[in-house]
């Protein structure tokens, strides 16, 4: 399989002018759905119903027990629901799921991360899948949406620890935003050839007289808040490379463009909402220059791969080719989507390293809804103390001064997801049980087991096909790591909201360091590279970098 040079150079031009043709508009109604005094009259009956007092501006702590509370009710009501699935509505005959899975697939979907220890087609009926995975898919993605404007709003306010309402924020994420994208993504797949039907599977005689199952269901609905909330979870097994998830080179292309198209506009949102748009312009460069380079990269290291022992066709959508492959593939690691066209696992080695230094980056370029602007965010907090210490002054970011007790919450987040990817890696490499469930040997094997934890903990979903981790000892890890990889960083990020909104805003001065422009541009991209070469570098040197080089 060749490289067609000019269907990547097309695809990336088509994705940049309609990326950029929305940024804006999609950024300003963000910022006007946050922002807005108004609730809409069913947003009212819902809190009415709910005894929610949406006129209630919390402290942050209050948000983020909201948050944890609602976020184990729903593992809690996802996690019953599958081992009551024979008793749901539509479940087609299928009954409990594997209590050690039902936790598993439960803290995934809660947490955004869609790691699916399961085969969607043979283990969930219709009921489980819309009533409990394809709600969650709406409501993680508007859990990250929440966080990230709660975070926003500690920036800009001063001398109080309140960043908004919980409860306010994830209906409005929800219902202005998901939910109407979803509908017009889903009719637009529809009319690519994803299908949307309640035929169930049918067995159908062919000419020679074998049997072919056909699957049926719910999948384009389901398809778009897959894409739009970067979840990743697919209905069937073989997720986007499945022909009735993703027909067409053109649907291909749009699932990339849905992955892309609420993180890119965040940025536009956020200068909006702090009052500078150069703010969220740079951003906006930082992003946009690590996916133009992660995709240009893993495009080049499959092109030029050989002499692996392995053909590149292997594990690669054939309707498609090399760069719908590599832009989807660049795509869902540089967010937290995880939904695949190619199987990771035959990506050549570089490739595959390249997959997981994308996650490793902390899917900032541009990472998931919400999670990938808060998390550049608290890298450009890194980058604005260390150019405080330069130039000896006390480092301030919008008005707000960077001292210890800050940065002390912005060093543990960043501290929080390459220990639970590498401790969860260690545990497994350790325990010759665990161990096993990666079937490879010698530095593949070594590189499946680290994907998995590098995606776990950093709530993406994709994986190295070949590791099993639907046994009670790696469902329970990796559970354990979706957990601590979602919600510690989303704890620190509310603690660090509420002590900037506690502060007096402070006028610029002439020693104050410029957070926009290329120089800043510069600074947060190089703080982003060092701080992941600092702590996964010697990780990806025992597996895919070994591997290229013995190859």
């Amino acid at each position: 399989m060749e490289l067609n040079l000019f269907s990547f150079i097309t695809q990336m031009v088509v994705l940049i002018v309609v990326l950029g043709a929305v940024h804006q508009p999609m950024g300003r109604y963000l910022a006007a759905t946050f922002t807005s005094r108004k609730h809409l009259a069913a947003e009212r009956g819902l809190y009415k119903l709910s005894g929610i007092d949406a006129q209630a501006d919390q402290h942050w702590k209050v948000y983020v027990r909201s948050l944890m509370v609602f976020s184990v009710a729903s593992i809690l009501v996802v996690f019953a629901g599958l081992l009551l699935q024979g008793v749901l509505p539509f479940s087609q005959g299928l009954g409990a799921v594997d209590p050690w899975v039902a936790i598993n697939t439960a803290v995934s979907f809660v947490t955004n991360t869609n790691w699916q220890t399961y085969v969607p087609e043979t283990t969930l009926g219709f009921g489980a899948q819309m009533g409990l995975l394809a709600v969650q898919n709406f409501l993680s993605a508007a859990v990250g949406l929440a966080v990230v404007v709660a975070l926003i709003r500690g920036l800009v306010r001063s001398e109080t620890a309140n960043v908004g309402n919980f409860w306010v924020d994830l209906t409005r994420g929800t219902f202005r935003i998901l939910l109407p994208l979803s509908i017009i993504a889903a009719v637009v797949l529809i009319i690519t050839g994803v299908i949307q039907n309640w035929g169930g599977t049918d067995i159908h005689t062919l000419v020679s007289g074998a049997q072919q199952t056909v699957p049926g269901g719910p999948v384009a609905s389901q398809e778009a808040i897959k894409e739009l909330g970067t979840n990743g979870g697919g209905y069937f097994n073989a997720n986007s490379a499945h022909p009735f998830e993703n027909p067409t080179a053109f649907s291909s292309l749009f699932e990339v463009f849905l992955i892309l198209l609420i993180p890119f506009s965040l940025p536009a949102m956020y200068g909006r909402m702090v009052g500078d748009k150069r703010q969220g312009y740079t951003l906006l460069t930082v992003m946009v220059a690590f996916w133009l380079i992660s995709t240009t990269l893993m495009t080049w290291a499959v092109a030029t791969f050989s002499g692996t022992g392995t053909s590149v066709a292997e594990g690669f959508e054939q309707r498609f080719g090399i760069a719908p492959s590599t832009v989807f593939a660049s795509a869902t690691t540089l967010t937290s989507t995880g939904a695949v066209n190619v199987a990771h696992d035959s990506l050549p080695p570089l490739a595959g390293g390249l997959a997981m230094l994308n996650m490793m980056l902390g899917e900032v370029a541009p990472g998931g809804v919400g999670s990938g602007l808060y998390g550049l965010l608290m890298l450009a907090l890194v980058a604005v103390f260390i150019g405080g210490l330069m130039v000896g002054r006390t480092p301030e970011f919008l008005g707000k001064k960077i001292g210890a007790s800050q940065m002390k919450l912005v060093a543990i987040y960043i501290l929080v997801t390459p220990v639970a990817a590498l401790v969860g890696t260690s545990i497994t490499v350790a325990i010759p049980s665990l161990a096993a469930n990666a079937p490879a040997v010698g530095p593949h094997g070594f590189s499946e087991i680290l994907y998995a934890f590098t995606s776990t903990a950093n709530n993406n979903g994709s994986a190295f096909g070949g590791i099993t981790t639907s046994g009670p000892g790696l469902a329970t890890l990796t559970a354990v790591v979706m957990f601590v990889g979602r919600f510690l960083p989303i704890i620190l990020v509310l603690a660090l909201a509420g002590s900037l909104g506690r502060q007096r805003r402070v006028p610029d001065t002439a020693g104050t360091l410029a957070t926009h422009g290329p120089l800043f541009a510069i600074l947060l991209g190089g703080v982003s590279l060092l701080v992941t070469a600092l702590t996964y570098f010697p990780a990806l040197a025992l597996g895919p970098a070994a591997e290229g080089l013995i190859k």
